[in-house]
């Protein structure tokens, strides 16, 4: 009996439909908020960047691209912690660390600081995803993880909307430091109420931090052909995502459209169809199988992305939403099955495959801008597509790879 049935059945696993799930699924819920509350909330503002520091689009998008970088080489280091110190405790300590950075930021003197903040608020970043991933993973029963995975993610759509449209409308109404302040206090909130919230692990064993056999098992992950093609869609997938995203407020800001940052932040409310297709597509993989809905995800971004190519405002809209649609459902169900798939050590194969995505943040929305520069916005669908495509035929050999298996 494998670990999945065995939580179906196990009173001591968080099963569906009581208090405790509601409490574990509100406090991840939060911690999903912050970290992607404030993850992104120099996206939408790139183009005040350029303006206000003198920079180019494709530096300002560092405010971001170093800061998944940092995200990126951070997790495989809590994700090792966290298998010998727990998971709560060190996940609060770095959303408070979280909060309070956001704030510091807003009175940064220049960009080079505020990039050098940013950095470091990626490693505080770093301590929460893999960590909550690894939780869910430990501590509710198999047959609702797909449900609380699916919940967890809505809560990323949730923060990434938020950060988002507090920062594109405080920027025109006061300013963008204004905006920062709003976000970290708010965030504050979330995370108080996360340290209340979550219920202790009940499953988790601790590990000696022994550093050499925890850089053995990263290893022994990666020689699972299953789990390294699921790394590599998030790295695609991702890349593609955040492209798209980086350089939307630039096209939007540009004639014909000169939408002002207000409206540009409100165009994230695209998000929360993200929130529909993550537990959606959690629920229909637990009982139909998960592959294909990867698959499905992954041809819905691709159609999304062609809709933006047309100069209509109102073809863009619709691109954006099922590209969206697309990605969050595909996302959810590639973060599940990883935990499904690995068979030891969850927190890092988790780690892993986060580090795969937020490396897909910083190459794709670093190159991106190349794009963006040289080809504008036809060049930024185009790199995008490539990405995309290459995300197929990764998702067919996860299908192929998982047939094998049963």
């Amino acid at each position: 009996m494998d670990k999945n049935e065995t939580a179906a059945i196990d009173k001591s696993y968080i099963q569906q439909g009581t208090r405790t799930f509601r409490k574990a699924n509100f406090a991840l819920f939060a911690a999903a908020f912050i970290t992607f509350a404030n993850l992104y909330m120099t996206q939408p503002i790139m183009p005040v960047f350029t303006k206000e520091f003198h920079v180019s689009p494709t530096m300002a998008s560092l405010s971001l691209s170093l800061t998944t970088l940092s995200l990126a080489f951070g997790l495989l280091i809590f994700g090792s912690l966290s298998e010998a110190w727990g998971r709560k405790n060190i996940m609060s300590v770095c959303i408070i660390i979280t909060c309070v950075l956001t704030v510091v930021i807003a009175f940064s003197p220049s960009f080079e600081l505020l990039l050098l903040l940013r950095v470091i608020q990626g490693i505080a970043f770093a301590g929460i995803p893999s960590i909550a991933m690894a939780y869910l993973g430990e501590e509710i029963a198999g047959n609702s993880v797909g449900v609380a995975m699916g919940l967890y993610i809505s809560g990323n759509t949730i923060g990434g909307l938020s950060g988002r449209v507090i920062m594109g409308t405080m920027t025109d109404l006061f300013s963008w430091q204004m905006g920062m302040v709003l976000l970290g206090v708010v965030s504050l909130v979330a995370g108080l109420y996360f340290i209340y919230a979550l219920p202790p692990s009940k499953h988790f064993e601790a590990q000696p931090l022994k550093l050499k056999s925890l850089f053995g098992s990263l290893v022994s992950h990666m020689k699972n052909p299953l789990l390294v093609c699921l790394f590599l869609i998030a790295l695609f997938l991702m890349g593609g995502f955040v492209t798209i995203y980086n350089y939307l407020g630039f096209k939007l800001a540009d004639p014909p459209y000169n939408l002002s940052m207000t409206i540009i932040g409100w165009l994230f409310l695209v998000y929360l169809v993200g929130t529909f297709s993550s537990a959606w597509f959690g629920i229909l993989a637990d009982k139909f199988g998960r592959p294909m809905f990867i698959i499905m995800g992954a041809v819905l971004m691709l159609l999304g992305v062609i809709l933006t190519l047309p100069m209509s405002l109102v073809y863009k809209i619709i691109g954006i939403i099922v590209f969206t649609f697309g990605f969050f459902g595909a996302h959810s169900v590639a973060s599940g099955l990883v935990n499904r798939r690995a068979t030891h050590d969850i927190a890092q194969a988790s780690s892993l495959y986060l580090f795969a995505y937020y490396m897909g943040s910083s190459i794709g929305g670093s190159v991106g801008g190349i794009f963006w520069s040289r080809y504008g916005w036809a060049g930024v669908v185009g790199f995008t597509i490539g990405l995309l495509i290459i995300s197929i035929f990764l998702a067919l050999k996860v299908k192929k790879l998982s047939m094998m298996k049963t």
